[in-house]
């Protein structure tokens, strides 16, 4: 009730809401704290840019997207830095069924929906509701079916905020008039060598770790969960529970090819773990991401129950780095290459809404809340 109390202070004209400023003259938000710096945009209610200081004191934008906020909208299917919704993920065969209807959604990604189609949040204008210093909310009303297949209508609102080398991200959503599939996450792609590094622009350099994710939804060939959750061995190209592992440690694996996808051949990873943490652990991250070469490291804290990890195999070589990242000595061309960026997305699993068996809830309804948090805090090593 306090979160509700709170947006309805923000939003009621009674109560003498604020008048919200414009953004910068390049169209984006910044918000500042000590040791963080930030920018954000209205399409998809997007991060654009993310500053940290690495070990040498050097401010670096560590974050993947453009320099033209109009390139945001260009580019709105790769959601660089997007919250996608309503249903973020794939839906397997493009339909599912709620209450013993069955709901045929926008095929979007072959036979599938992926991120609830072409008018899914991460194409949308989401509202500036409130905004200080170093905390930023967007607001969203999207209308039933404004998404196929996705019924009733949702009001969603995005908080970001800044603290001490920290980010906090708040999402909340309610369908008030029909239950509706609800998922949401946050979409960024990270590299944390800011495209800097001499020896190398791609993130098979970054170290990463998942302690509470040693199981695994067993993805079809086409990356599509098979309803099976698996153990991940101890040394499995998939394991990133057991110790922190670099990224590109399997590359010469005759398994990294296809293990995001033997229909396609993606090489390296586009999975969703499954995230067992105990209560006992409920201040320790979920995740953690670092570089050796500019020291810069993120615990993610969250208590989502999955997390999708997409290395970026599909990145083509066309999307230029920001004038923010790489510079003299660097090893980029000034594009983002295959395996250039890692997307690390605290989310609930997969297409949950076609596994009922499961057991998890993803349709949410009148008199019912979603929510999701997470939090990034940035150090060095």
């Amino acid at each position: 009730m306090k979160s509700l109390s709170l947006l309805l202070t923000i939003l009621s004209p009674a109560l003498g809401a604020p008048v919200i400023p414009p953004p910068g003259p390049d169209g984006k938000y910044t918000l500042t704290a000590e040791g963080i710096r930030a920018q954000f945009i209205p399409h998809a209610a997007t991060i654009t840019n993310l500053f940290v200081e690495d070990r040498d004191g050097v401010e670096r934008d560590i974050v993947v997207g453009f320099d033209n906020v109009s390139d945001y909208v260009v580019n709105a299917p790769g959601h660089y830095g997007a919250v996608p919704g309503r249903y973020t993920g794939r839906i397997g065969n493009a339909r599912y069924t709620m209450d013993g209807v069955t709901y045929n959604s926008e095929k979007n990604e072959g036979n599938n929906t992926l991120h609830s189609g072409l008018n899914g949040w991460g194409y949308r204008a989401f509202d500036v509701v409130a905004l200080s210093e170093n905390s930023i909310t967007f607001s969203i009303h999207d209308a039933g079916n404004s998404s196929m297949g996705m019924p009733g209508d949702v009001d969603g609102f995005i908080t970001y905020t800044l603290k001490h080398k920290t980010w906090r991200v708040k999402m909340t959503a309610t369908a008030p008039q029909h239950k509706t599939p609800l998922m949401l996450t946050q979409h960024t792609y990270w590299n944390l060598d800011a495209f800097s590094n001499p020896d190398t622009d791609l993130i098979l350099n970054h170290t990463y770790h998942m302690p509470f994710s040693q199981r695994l939804l067993e993805p079809d060939p086409n990356v599509l969960p098979t309803g099976k959750i698996v153990d991940i061995p101890v040394g499995d190209i998939n394991d990133f529970w057991s110790a922190p592992k670099l990224i590109g440690a399997d590359r010469d694996n005759p398994l990294w090819k296809g293990n995001c996808g033997t229909a396609s051949g993606c090489e390296g990873y586009n999975h969703c773990w499954v995230v067992d943490k105990p209560e006992s652990k409920c201040d320790e991250p979920v995740a953690t991401l670092s570089s050796t070469w500019s020291g810069i490291k993120v615990d993610i804290h969250t208590d989502e129950v999955g997390m999708q990890v997409y290395s970026c195999y599909w990145s083509g070589g066309d999307m230029p780095i920001k004038k923010t990242q790489g510079g003299p000595g660097a090893a980029t061309n000034g594009f983002v290459k295959s395996s250039g960026c890692v997307a690390l997305e605290p989310q609930d699993w997969v297409d949950g809404i076609n596994h009922p068996e499961w057991g998890r809830n993803q349709f949410y309804g009148p008199g019912e809340t979603y929510v999701w948090e997470a939090t990034y805090r940035f150090s060095t090593l």
